[in-house]
């Protein structure tokens, strides 16, 4: 007995606990644990003693999130969903309207397309400047000066 229940019904209150609280997170670790813990309320409905029950509900967690905790993580992997600005990463373009982050201006002309701009390392860019796409944030490019 365990806070005055028996230790098959303290298994059972874990598991729904931890069920709940995977249900809550999608974590996909409490999910293992829960399963763990029906592993040793089975234990504890069979009469095997509280050692023994510990001991399957750490083996069963630990066996199955090492085996199956990547497989579902990898199906449940959210994809990230390609757009066309993608493919603006890493290419030239020029500066048409000085970039200034502080005063929130700034544009290039990259692969024929006008985009807003900002610089990476807060640099203020001159009309005419050579620049790379860094990364895009929202509608803006990241851009940096290119070696000249």
């Amino acid at each position: 007995m365990l806070f005055g229940v028996s230790y098959a019904v303290f298994w059972l209150v874990l598991a729904i606990v931890l069920g709940i609280i995977e249900a809550v997170t999608l974590g996909v670790v409490t999910l293992w644990f829960a399963a763990g813990a029906i592993a040793a309320m089975a234990a504890a409905m069979l009469g095997f003693d509280v050692f023994i029950q510990i001991t399957v509900f750490i083996i069963v967690s630990a066996v199955l999130l090492y085996f199956t905790r990547p497989i579902i993580k990898n199906y449940l992997k959210l994809r990230t969903e390609s757009t066309n600005a993608d493919r603006l990463l890493k290419k030239a373009g020029v500066v048409i309207e000085d970039i200034d982050n502080t005063e929130g201006k700034g544009q290039v002309k990259v692969m024929g397309q006008v985009w807003s701009a900002r610089t990476f390392d807060g640099k203020v860019l001159q009309k005419g400047t050579k620049v790379e796409v860094d990364e895009i944030s929202g509608v803006k490019l990241i851009v940096k000066q290119l070696d000249q």
